[in-house]
């Protein structure tokens, strides 16, 4: 899901050079990472450096950067920034999705169709709804009902579905009378409508609803762990967060519990750690379970290209896998 940043009345702290500390920061994408200071808006580098200066200064909204372009807002509409911080795709759209395959969802008047790079229509617009590109099809809605095009605007799958997800390593949720399975590329029912609930494929597995508990079934639908479980994530490096007696542990493909339920929060696996809460705290753990930075902020995000966003009181910075903050001079986003 596409995720904005929107600029808050927050104070930043005076002379704040050590450690790098912004009001609000986005996970890194495409090596830069989107940062606020008061109204400003501006993408670091790892190192904490300006990498993109946005030009217009009437910028309110922008998101992390996809096949080298970010969508931005001035006011109620929408365009896409290139990575000279200058307008690639002028303001004029009311919703814009990221880019992906090359084509990007964007709302055209009252209907979704589909731009290229260059802002040019390739699918003009005619859906209710549109999301992304995975793997050559792109799910749509028009009314009631759910269906796929192609990327040249072909319907890949009709229009007969009555809810239904992106793709995810070749495989669809799909609702039918009610029940949720698995549709493949083509729209054949890879794995039948028996399932409560149905969530993305990830590593192979997916996790399923029946009645109030979850467990994971293989591409072929057969079980691989029963749904016995109060609530799961999906798989994540080799482990799933599970919920057991009000605590968050995790599980390995096996279903066999590796580390201990014993947080308020936990969150998937990312670049060999992972987010967990403690005490009201957050720090990160590796897949043993041990602790690799210690709960000591306020808040905190995955390890996306060996950084991870954590909060220090009001205000957000970067750590390394080490834990150590990145520091250095508030770059001007003037």
């Amino acid at each position: 899901m596409l995720q904005f940043i929107n600029p808050q009345p927050v104070a930043l702290a005076s002379a704040m050079t050590s450690p790098l500390l912004f009001d609000t920061v986005s996970n890194f994408a495409e090596g830069v990472a989107l940062v606020r200071l008061k109204s400003r808006l501006g993408y670091i580098d790892r190192e904490g450096k300006l990498d993109v200066r946005i030009a217009d200064s009437n910028v309110t909204v922008a998101a992390d950067y996809a096949e080298g372009l970010a969508v931005a807002q001035v006011g109620l509409y929408l365009g896409y920034l290139n990575r000279q911080g200058e307008w690639a795709i002028p303001v004029q759209f009311r919703q814009a999705k990221s880019f992906s395959e090359g084509l990007a969802a964007v709302q055209g008047g009252t209907k979704y169709g589909y731009i290229n790079p260059e802002g040019e229509w390739v699918i003009e617009p005619q859906f209710d709804l549109a999301e992304r590109f995975v793997d050559g099809r792109a799910l749509v809605k028009l009314g009631d009902d759910y269906g796929y095009v192609d990327p040249d605007g072909r319907l890949a799958i009709p229009l007969t579905l009555s809810n239904a997800w992106s793709f995810s390593e070749s495989l669809a949720v799909a609702r039918v009378d009610g029940l949720y399975g698995y549709i493949d590329p083509s729209g054949t029912m890879a794995v039948a409508p028996r399932y409560d609930g149905a969530f993305s494929f990830s590593e192979g597995l997916a996790r399923v609803r029946q009645g109030r508990t979850f467990g994971f079934i293989d591409t072929a639908g057969t079980p691989v762990i029963e749904p016995t479980l109060s609530f799961a994530s999906d798989f994540s490096e080799g482990l799933a967060a599970v919920l057991i007696d009000g605590q968050w542990g995790y599980l390995d493909r096996t279903g066999d519990v590796v580390i201990a339920p014993q947080f308020a929060y936990a969150a998937d696996f990312s670049e060999g750690l992972a987010v967990v809460q403690q005490d009201g705290r957050y720090g990160f753990i590796n897949r043993r379970g041990d602790w690799v930075v210690e709960p000591e902020y306020s808040n905190a995000g995955p390890f996306v290209e060996g950084r991870a966003r954590v909060q220090v009181d009001n205000l957000w910075g970067f750590i390394d896998p080490e834990g150590n903050l990145l520091t250095g001079g508030l770059p001007s986003l003037q």
